[in-house]
């Protein structure tokens, strides 16, 4: 019943990029955990809302009972039920000419991830919770609000588990995504700390760009500004997940983020050039390269990428922009 529960023991990731504009998300979350709230982020794909749940319930210093959002799950999936069998088989032959046999088989009850989390004081991470189905989320919301976990009457019991103290949840949740999404219920939502998440500064987006793939500042740099003008201009809303595709294949291949580099152009176009609208994303991308020049022995040449950028924006402005 339990095989799909991940177990994760906290201990903050060492190469978890922790600037000031996370910190404070993180300090925030922090605090509401600790009076006792459940927290949710909220936000497109790609801001780092299950690496910043993971870092906060890390920091919490339980054990993370970690849970993705499913279609197909339910409530049972969450609390537990009837699963396997125990056979029990008795053969007597104690008087020769008498042969008695039983054969019987008997299922039993496990509990399952939230059950575990509540009676063990774990923290729950509950990836992308809207996947599932609001009725099989229905049980969270006497955890949350009672600190009670209502049973069913086949396990036996009390017909509920109390919820040890150290217990925390922690949900994530995508709000633009309408595709294998369900609309959950307002009692859930009311129990909920949301704590929106947006796109990071380009600061931010820089140094986890380099952590993640080893770039240089500059380079990096180059690669997030066109990540954000593509999210900007072309409506394809790039996440940092392209930057980092990205800054990974410049290492593989020990090639430069340079506009007069052709592999590097290739992959640009075949990371951020979107399917929908290729065309026009393909032209906006082109006229971003522009910007990217290597000057030999110092990295990008920021100044060559001020002065494109200048004089692109006059081109533009005179209606001469190509």
């Amino acid at each position: 019943m339990d095989e799909m529960m991940m177990l994760i023991e906290a201990e903050p990731s060492p190469t978890f990029v922790e600037t000031p504009q996370i910190a404070q998300i993180a300090e925030r979350a922090q605090s509401y955990l600790q009076c006792g709230f459940p927290i949710h982020f909220s936000g497109p794909s790609g801001v780092g809302k299950t690496t910043l749940a993971l870092h906060v319930a890390a920091r919490w210093g339980r054990p993370i009972a970690l849970l993705f959002g499913d279609e197909q799950q339910s409530s049972s999936d969450l609390v537990g039920g009837m699963s396997g069998y125990r056979r029990h088989y008795l053969m007597d032959n104690f008087i020769r000419s008498v042969l008695k046999t039983e054969d019987e088989l008997t299922q039993r009850w496990t509990d399952s991830r939230v059950t575990r989390a509540c009676q063990q004081g774990l923290t729950l991470v509950y990836d992308e919770f809207t996947r599932s189905r609001p009725e099989a989320n229905n049980m969270l919301l006497s955890v949350l609000e009672e600190g009670v976990l209502a049973m069913p009457a086949i396990r036996g019991g009390a017909g509920y588990v109390e919820v040890h103290p150290s217990f925390r949840a922690i949900f994530t949740s995508n709000p633009k995504e309408y595709a294998g999404v369900h609309a959950t219920q307002d009692a859930l939502y009311d129990r909920l700390v949301t704590l929106t998440m947006d796109y990071y500064d380009q600061d931010t987006e820089v140094a986890i760009v380099q952590a993640k793939t080893g770039l240089g500042a500059e380079e990096a740099g180059c690669v997030v500004r066109l990540v954000r003008e593509m999210r900007d201009k072309a409506g394809s809303a790039p996440s940092l997940r392209a930057g980092i595709v990205i800054g990974r294949m410049l290492r593989l291949h020990d090639t430069r983020a340079d506009a007069g580099n052709g592999l590097f152009r290739q992959i640009c176009i075949d990371v951020l050039a979107s399917s929908n609208g290729r065309a026009e994303s393909k032209a906006i991308l082109e006229k971003a390269l522009k910007r990217c020049r290597w000057k030999k022995g110092s990295g990008i040449e920021t100044a060559a990428v001020q002065t494109a950028a200048v004089q692109t924006a006059a081109q533009e402005g005179n209606g001469n922009g190509t």
